[in-house]
């Protein structure tokens, strides 16, 4: 058969050019911030992570060939023995969990299925049978271990999923098997430190440990002050690799050292950064990551950086889509009430109150805030940070024709004052709209001349010490006042509410109180300010919990005595028709009344008696969340919690009646928004809005639908230069601990490109601020999850022994389902069947309790007592009500120790945070129960912080000193309220924040002795900031606490007077070594002692 040439020829040229084009769209890429690196076995080949997929590559480097490409976020490869599987961690399905695949891509299986993040693949076990994971998934019952989130145990499950089995209930975690297999190596988990903390030297910090699997030997590798991480096996398994921070460089390196020697040798000599994801093969080589890239290394010879490319076919995830309806913030209605203004993933956007057409205003990387209207809802003012830093723009309709902002096709923008050189926040329109107050340089309040351009500095700062720049503070009707919080006479938190003019001068502090005092507004035409405080309420013991009060300050006297007519007096004023307060006086008649009703009058402020012109107005203290009076001053709208979440309540001011308007029970941060005229509140609440017509009483959901389309990197990066600006502004210290910020938040810059996922991204951040060794940073990432929640029984269960069906149950946790005298459940029966499905060991059973909270569930358990199945209905509950049943069931044991080591001599109370209820139920405890004991321990053990080292300091350090007496009889020694008997604070590694400045400050004031580990240097208090993605966030240590010795508290180890670690081999069976050796010690200061005696003469 003849050829054709010439169409082959077209053919050959055509495929030529179709390759040429795939090659181009498909391109060749370098990738950077590789993570969660490790080497296979054979030391061939490596799997690595990289903008939220696994990938393998050849240890030599070379195309890296993609094993992962789902919509989730996957992380942590872990190989098989064989190399022939990798296990994995992902979300691709909802819940993190743990899924295996082939190590050539594919064939993948999902290994857990129960919801939280708290559980971990390790490693596989030797005979590849077994994955090890670590989870705080239960204690053990025998076990006195503080039933803790952080203090998880390790698990194996079987390699195509099912129950997993307890291996070991000590908290471990990078567990690494020899490569005999017959122990393994990991680091242990000891407190609640950010992990990518560097440069601190605490008892927090992570030791490597040596564990015999079969006999449960446990031997101490490392127990330096220092970091010591991720440790491996040596070829020989006599020698342990690990990541540490000792030596010259100050950074993470690897290190290795021999068993049972105690000195150790530098392997790596890397500096500015730190080293990460330590592994090694077989053969010895190791790998590793540094600076986003990685490096394998036999000793002996230099790291080797593995060049490394993949294919890409451009940015992943770049543009970021949805419509949301839910989710906005800083709502804003115009001041007709048509419209709304608010921000939605830091833009600007506006809706139509009654049609829901939304419109969006701004469309930059940097985040908009704080959006106000001028009165004629012409225009809009917002602080924009597309510029790096706060500055203030302004949007306008283009067309004429075109009436509002919701309908609009085109919005003209620009800066509203662009010679002004400071940062420009929190703008605000004056009434008149002649002016716009804000905030400038994070500290003064200044006004803007619209017309002159003239900028007039309102307030001197000096009572605002933070940089956060956040102050709330509102105009004046007549635009002539601005009303506002401070702190005076250097007294933070406790704030006041002051009132300066807008042109400036000397602030009137209107409240004046050490209580917290909060601006809600100017009301009944400027002539009252109303404010929130809890000086009536239920005071708080810590820095939340208080109770609080509307009340209203009348600014003359005329707004007073009118407010606080009688019902006569009222009636009689009204039907004279008169404006004047002063009887006797020239009236004015009610037809010029009527002309000047809708006049602005000049206010007039009588500071004389200002202090009793203070009126409470809510009729009970409460949870208030936000509160309006109306013009005539006759209706008071607030939202308060008694039980539950938010409601909308109402009290007649004239009448003196209360009654809930509406139930919203509405969640997180609500407020209201009132136009100015107060014919429409609209009630805001986790992003969504109600309008409510106080005329009518009537009720309406505000609908929006705001499209939101943004450039992914290009908001990583404007949310990076928020972070780098933000913490270096407002850390406590200005020497940033001694960091290179700029330089180093520069260096990190070059990582942006490559970073496509919010965990990355927040995963960087922690690594930047971890190099600030300090407390209370790093940033985090709110993971949500589409799967529902694994509920729980309220049982204990034996995770060591797994029968052929079933699960055996321990115990059954006191408040749990089964707690009932209903059940014929009893410990040693196995559970068999949730809702007719069969329990066995290819059966993740936790599974079958997804969605099942509050559900009547079929429980089916073989009964040993009655040799027969039984099932019994009941109603599971969430991982929260069980962990509060495990603490509470904690806790009595301890009680139940305490009083059997003491002979009933001595009381126990944990306060397992720094917080008003924790303080209530101590006290309660203490002044009853305990009351006749001869000393209490006081345990804050696994105590995350709070604020409540003042009140423990007062009530623990009462001294005896007048005993009431009747006919001889002793009626009460005081203080009564206080305790003046001995006590001992008991600590641990894991206390954080006030819980290390609560018990340096007992130790310093010599109120006892302090028995337990040493406690790290955690004492600063902190801003949690979210950013424009509302699911990231960052902590940023704001205040710091200075002795009188001129230290700070942080970093700075409280050593107890009696220090005793905590025995792990006792206490998993029930002994807790170190609440035994406080028993001790307090029963010897009892002896030392003796309480004041008070003879009769």
């Amino acid at each position: 058969m003849k050829r054709n040439t010439s169409l082959c020829k077209r053919l050959l040229l055509l495929l030529a050019l179709s390759a040429t084009w795939l090659v181009g769209a498909v391109a060749q890429e370098t990738p950077r911030w590789l993570r969660y690196a490790q080497i296979s076995p054979d030391g061939n080949q490596i799997a690595f992570c990289y903008q939220g997929d696994i990938y393998i590559v050849d240890a030599i480097g070379g195309e890296a060939r993609l094993l992962t490409g789902s919509d989730g976020y996957e992380s942590h490869p872990t190989w098989s023995p064989d190399g022939k599987r990798i296990a994995f961690m992902s979300n691709r399905d909802g819940h993190r969990s743990i899924y295996t695949m082939s190590a050539l891509g594919g064939d993948v299986k999902r290994i857990t299925h129960h919801s939280g993040n708290s559980h971990t693949v390790e490693c596989y076990t030797p005979d590849g049978r077994f994955i090890i994971m670590s989870e705080a998934l239960q204690q053990p019952a025998t076990s006195a271990l503080n039933p803790s989130g952080i203090l998880s145990q390790l698990y194996m499950i079987p390699v195509d999923g099912g129950t997993p089995m307890l291996y070991n209930a000590r908290p471990l975690e990078a567990v690494t098997f020899s490569h005999r297999g017959d122990r393994y190596v990991a680091q242990d988990i000891k407190g609640f430190e950010n992990k990518w903390r560097k440069h601190h030297t605490s008892s927090v910090t992570r030791d490597i440990y040596i564990v015999d699997p079969k006999s449960g030997v446990t031997t101490a590798c490392t127990l330096e002050p220092g970091e010591d991480l991720s440790p491996v096996f040596g070829p020989d398994d006599q020698t342990v690799y690990f990541l540490s921070e000792r030596g010259k460089s100050n950074s993470l390196n690897v290190w290795k050292q021999r068993i049972g020697e105690q000195t150790a040798q530098q392997v790596t000599s890397f500096r500015n950064h730190p080293v990460r994801f330590l592994s090694i093969s077989r053969s010895g080589r190791l790998c590793f990551a540094y600076d986003g890239d990685l490096y394998t290394m036999t000793e002996g010879r230099s790291p080797q950086k593995v060049q490394i490319t993949l294919r890409s076919e451009g940015p992943k995830d770049k543009v970021y889509r949805r419509t949301a309806s839910s989710g906005g913030s800083s709502f804003t209605p115009s001041s007709d009430g048509k419209q709304l203004a608010f921000i939605m993933r830091g833009d600007v956007y506006v809706t139509s109150v009654e049609h829901g057409t939304t419109k969006r205003i701004t469309q930059s990387s940097g985040a908009e805030e704080s959006v106000t209207w001028s009165p004629d809802s012409k225009t809009l003012v917002y602080d924009s940070r597309r510029d790096g830093k706060h500055i203030l723009y302004k949007a306008t309709i283009a067309s004429d024709k075109e009436l509002d902002f919701a309908s609009a096709t085109i919005i003209k923008e620009e800066p509203l004052m662009p010679e002004c050189k400071m940062e420009q926040a929190l703008p605000q329109y004056s009434p008149d709209g002649k002016q716009i107050a804000f905030v400038g340089d994070r500290k003064c309040i200044y006004t803007y001349d619209i017309a002159s351009k003239k900028l007039t500095q309102v307030t001197s700062g000096k009572d605002q010490p933070e940089m956060h720049g956040y102050i709330s503070f509102e105009w004046s009707p007549d635009s002539r006042w601005i009303a506002f919080e401070y702190t005076p006479n250097r007294h933070a938190p406790f704030g006041d509410v002051g009132l300066v003019r807008a042109t400036g001068g000397e602030v009137i502090n209107l409240t004046n109180t050490g209580y917290f005092s909060n601006l809600t507004g100017w009301v009944m035409g400027g002539n009252a300010i109303l404010f929130t405080s809890d000086r009536y309420g239920m005071r708080n013991h810590a820095s939340w919990g208080s109770m609080s009060d509307a009340f209203l300050v009348f600014l003359n006297r005329k707004a007073y005595e009118k407010f606080n007519m009688t019902p006569e007096e009222r009636d009689l004023y009204d039907r004279a028709g008169l404006d004047t307060l002063q009887y006797g006086s020239d009236p004015v008649p009610a037809e010029n009344a009527k002309k000047k009703k809708d006049e602005t009058k000049p206010i007039i402020v009588e500071v004389k008696g200002l202090e009793d012109r203070i009126v409470r107005l809510t009729p009970n203290s409460s949870d208030l969340a936000d509160a309006y009076v109306d013009a005539d001053g006759k209706n008071l709208y607030y939202l308060s919690a008694f039980e539950g979440g938010y409601n909308l309540w109402h009290t007649d001011l004239r009448k003196g009646n209360t009654s809930m308007l509406r139930q919203l029970e509405l969640s997180g941060s609500a407020y209201m928004r009132p136009t100015p005229k107060g014919d429409k509140i609209f009630v805001v609440s986790s992003g969504r809005v109600q309008c409510f017509t106080p005329a009518s009483k009537k009720f309406e959901s505000v609908n929006y639908r705001a499209r939101v389309e943004l450039d992914s990197y290009a908001e990583r990066e404007a949310m990076y230069d928020f972070m780098v600006r933000e913490e270096g502004l407002r850390f406590y210290r200005a020497d940033m601990h001694g960091v290179d910020w700029k330089g180093l938040t520069d260096h990190y810059r070059q990582f942006l490109p490559h970073i496509a996922t919010s965990e990355d991204f927040s995963e960087m951040l922690s690594e930047i601020l971890g190099e600030l060794n300090v407390s209370h940073t790093g940033s985090g990432y709110r993971q949500s999850s589409s799967e529902p929640p694994t509920a729980h029984l309220g049982l204990l269960y034996n995770w060591y022994a797994l029968p052929l069906e079933g699960i055996i149950v321990d115990e059954i946790v006191p408040g749990g389902p089964f707690d009932t005298y209903l059940t014929k459940l009893q410990p040693g029966d196995r559970i068999v069947a949730i809702n007719g499905t069969r329990i066995d060991h290819h059966t993740d059973w936790r599974n079958l309790l997804a969605g099942a909270t509050g559900t009547l569930t079929a429980v089916t358990f073989y009964s040993n007592k009655e040799q027969k199945e039984i099932t019994e209905a009941v109603r599971p509950i969430s991982s929260g009500r069980l962990s509060g049943l495990l603490y509470k069931r904690w806790v009595k044991a301890r009680e139940a120790e305490v009083q059997r080591l003491s002979n009933g001599r001595l009381g126990y109370v944990h306060i397992p945070s720094m917080g008003d209820d924790a303080f209530r139920t101590v006290y309660s405890e203490v002044m009853g129960k305990y009351y006749q004991c001869d000393g209490i321990i006081i345990d804050i053990r696994y105590n995350g912080g709070g604020r409540l080292h003042e009140d423990l300091e007062t009530f623990f350090s009462g001294k005896a000193y007048l005993q009431q007496e009747v006919r001889g009889q002793n009626y009460c020694t005081m203080p009564s309220r206080r305790w003046t008997k001995p006590s001992v604070m008991l600590v641990c590694e894991a206390d954080y924040s006030n819980a290390h400045g609560s018990p340096w400050v007992y130790q310093t004031l010599g109120m006892g002795k302090v028995v337990g580990m040493p406690v790290p240097g955690t004492m600063t208090s902190v801003n949690w900031v979210t950013m424009q993605n509302p699911l990231l966030f960052f902590g940023i240590p704001a205040v710091g606490y200075r002795t009188q010795q001129g230290d700070f508290l942080e970093n700075k180890q409280l050593e107890p007077d009696v220090q005793v670690p905590l025995d792990y081999s006792r206490v998993l069976d029930g002994h807790d070594s170190q609440l035994e050796a406080a028993v001790r010690v307090l029963l010897e200061e009892v002896k030392a002692h003796p309480q004041p005696t008070f003879p009769k003469r």
